[in-house]
């Protein structure tokens, strides 16, 4: 396995992009918009450069990475002679299934199709194609450079050997993968989650304010960023469409999310990635600040 189409170019997608290339991979990154190629690029240089002036990586390292990269903006073309997809597209259950349905026709009878979905169900995601067996979740952690969990998801047809494959495949990234079942959320999200949720209606109900709700988790249970800003590092809209989906495919009201969150979001503040969430972030400065802390 040495070829490696990656879908979509926004945060995950690059950065799981800049993963495989990194370690020697040939990577297709695929994107619809070619703004969002160019971005995705740059942001990779970007993160190379810093890791060249912390001295974890070389000069020629970057320029080999950087040569492993292809973009396109045609699945067809992206995924022709490629022997995994890593699909990094918005968690949107529609959106990805169609996007299924495309690679299953276009790419080689061969190739192991994987998603990056943080919640949707890896079986109903392989239903769209003809081939589920070589369905199964990949779901990495963001800053995808840095962080060492992959959380391996099968899906109710996924083989046995598609998932060792897929095991062995992530420690060649240098990756600690961990192999889970397939219910809404996983185990990542089914923890956090609710943790981010409760946060929330914390504020919602008026316990504490934002900065002393964060305070209190960073300082008393040691967490490296408090609930609140967490969330909007991941996206207020992302962290409303996880909670949905757990939800519904639960019907447990534990679920349910904030209807603080649920305003925000429809308000158009979603964190980081907007300028405003739980924080301002209107000075783009103090965004690209934040985010890399953690990269």
């Amino acid at each position: 396995m040495k070829n490696i189409a990656v879908i979509g170019a926004g945060t995950m997608g690059n950065g799981i992009a800049h993963v495989f290339a990194q370690n020697n991979f040939k990577v297709n990154l695929i994107d619809i918009s070619e703004t969002a190629l160019e971005k995705a690029i740059a942001t990779i240089t970007k993160n190379l450069d810093r890791l060249i002036a912390k001295e974890k990586i070389s000069e020629a390292i970057k320029n080999n990475t950087l040569s492993n990269l292809n973009t396109f903006t045609s699945i067809t073309e992206g995924v022709k002679h490629i022997d995994l997809v890593v699909e990094a597209a918005t968690e949107n259950e529609a959106l990805k299934l169609k996007i299924f349905k495309q690679i299953d026709e276009e790419a080689p009878a061969e190739a192991i199709l994987a998603t990056n979905t943080s919640s949707i169900s890896i079986t109903k995601i392989a239903a769209a194609t003809s081939r589920p067996k070589q369905v199964i979740g990949m779901h990495f952690m963001n800053p995808v450079p840095i962080m060492k969990l992959v959380e391996i998801i099968r899906g109710y047809n996924t083989s046995n050997e598609v998932t060792k494959t897929i095991m062995e495949l992530s420690k060649k990234l240098h990756k600690d993968p961990v192999e889970v079942h397939d219910y809404p959320g996983f185990v990542a999200n089914r923890i956090l989650m609710p943790m981010l949720n409760e946060a929330i209606e914390t504020l919602y109900n008026g316990v504490a304010g934002v900065k002393e709700i964060d305070t209190v988790m960073k300082l008393g249970m040691a967490h490296p960023m408090g609930p609140l800003q967490l969330a909007d590092f991941i996206g207020l809209d992302v962290c409303l469409s996880i909670l949905n989906v757990m939800y519904n495919g639960f019907k447990n009201p534990k679920y349910a999310p904030c209807p603080l969150l649920v305003n925000m979001v429809q308000a158009g503040k979603l964190g980081v990635k907007s300028g405003e969430g739980f924080y301002d972030y209107a000075e783009s400065r103090k965004a690209e600040k934040i985010s890399k802390q953690f990269i």
